[in-house]
C-alpha cells in the first residue's frame, strides 16, 4: 500500500490501520519531522514529490493500491479563495501524477479523497452520490480530481466534515470557543454531514483494500446544525457557549468562503458506502466523537495547544 498524505491528520491514522491489519505501508513523507510521522504509524517513508510522476512511480513499485489523503487546508482566519491554490493543485496536479504512478506500477486500486459539499445543492435539501456538481468554487477542485480518477476506473471516498483531537481545524474552534472569539454564524441552524477522522480512516482502508471503480459519501449516522455542534464542544471543554452574529458580519470578519460552508446546509448519508462496505462509524454522531476529542484533550492537553 502507498500513501500519499501519510503524515497528516487521516494519513497518520491510515497509515497505523493498516499495518494493523498486515499490510506493508509506505508513506510519503518529504521532511524529516514527516517521515518520524509515518515511522510512528508504523510504515516505511517514502521521499517523493506529489506532482513529478517518476518520483511517486519509484516510490510506489510494487504497491497493490494507492491512496491520495493529500491535502493542504489553508489556516488563515479569513480565507480567500487565492488562500486554496496549493489544495486545488494537490488535487488536480497531484492525482494525474500518482494517477500515472498507479498505472505504471500496475496498481489495482487508487482511492482519491474528496469532500461531500462538492455536490451539495444550493436549496439546502439532503443529496447523495447521485446528486449533480454543487456550485461552490472551492469545491471545484475536488470534482476535477473525482473526474479524472473515474475516468481511469478508480475511487473517491467523498467525507463528511472532518473533526479529531490532533486536527487543527477542531483545535482552532476550541482555541476560539475558550477566548469567546468564535461566534455562530447567523442563527447557526445550517445541518452538516459530521465524520470523525478515526471513522474517515477506517473507511478508507477498507476502500484501500477493496474498491472498485465508484463513488462514495461517508459521513456519520446524524447531521447536525453548527450550533450544535459547537455548543456541545464548548460545554466538553468549559467554554462559554458561543454567541451568534449576523451573517453579513460573519462575511466581513471571517470571509464569505466561510461564511458559505458553515451556513449552507450539507445533508447526506453514508448508506451506500455501508451497504457496499459493512462499515459501521465508531463515533456514530458527533456527541460520541466530541467525547473522545474532549477526553484525549484531557488526557494530554499540549494537544489542544499544538
Amino acid at each position: 500500500m502507498f500513501v500519499a498524505g501519510a503524515s497528516g491528520v487521516l494519513g497518520r491514522r491510515l497509515v497505523r490501520l493498516l499495518v494493523e491489519r498486515g499490510h506493508h505501508v509506505r508513506g510519503l513523507a518529504r521532511s524529516a519531522a514527516a517521515e518520524e510521522k509515518v515511522r510512528r504509524a508504523g510504515g516505511t517513508p517514502a521521499a517523493a514529490d506529489l506532482f513529478d510522476a517518476e518520483s511517486l512511480k519509484r516510490a510506489a513499485d510494487g504497491c497493490e493500491a494507492l491512496v491520495h489523503a493529500a491535502t493542504s487546508i489553508p489556516s488563515r482566519a479569513r480565507l480567500k479563495p487565492k488562500d486554496f491554490a496549493l489544495n486545488d493543485r494537490l488535487r488536480r496536479d497531484g492525482t494525474r501524477a500518482l494517477l500515472a504512478a498507479a498505472k505504471s506500477v500496475g496498481a489495482q486500486r487508487l482511492v482519491f479523497q474528496s469532500i461531500v459539499w462538492a455536490a451539495r445543492p444550493a436549496n439546502g435539501e439532503p443529496f447523495d452520490e447521485t446528486a449533480p456538481p454543487g456550485d461552490d468554487p472551492l469545491a471545484q477542485s475536488a470534482l476535477d480530481g473525482e473526474q479524472i480518477v473515474a475516468d481511469a476506473g478508480f475511487s473517491t471516498l467523498r467525507c463528511g466534515w472532518f473533526y479529531g483531537a490532533d486536527s487543527d481545524t477542531t483545535r482552532s474552534l476550541a482555541r476560539g470557543l475558550k477566548r469567546r472569539g468564535l461566534p455562530l454564524f447567523g442563527s447557526g441552524t445550517a445541518r452538516l454531514s459530521f465524520l470523525h477522522t478515526d471513522d474517515a480512516a477506517a473507511a478508507f482502508a477498507l476502500a484501500a483494500e477493496r474498491a472498485g471503480p465508484g463513488l462514495w459519501h461517508v459521513v456519520d449516522d446524524e447531521p447536525a446544525s453548527s450550533a450544535d455542534y459547537l455548543r456541545a464542544l464548548a460545554e466538553r471543554i468549559g467554554a462559554p457557549p458561543p454567541l451568534s452574529v449576523p451573517q453579513w458580519l460573519a462575511r466581513l470578519v471571517a470571509g464569505r468562503e466561510a461564511v458559505r460552508l458553515f451556513c449552507t446546509p450539507m445533508v447526506t448519508q453514508a448508506s451506500r458506502f455501508k451497504a457496499d462496505f459493512a462499515w459501521t462509524p465508531r463515533y456514530p454522531t458527533f456527541r460520541e466523537g466530541l467525547d473522545q476529542v474532549a477526553a484525549a484533550w484531557r488526557d494530554d492537553p499540549m494537544q489542544l495547544r499544538a
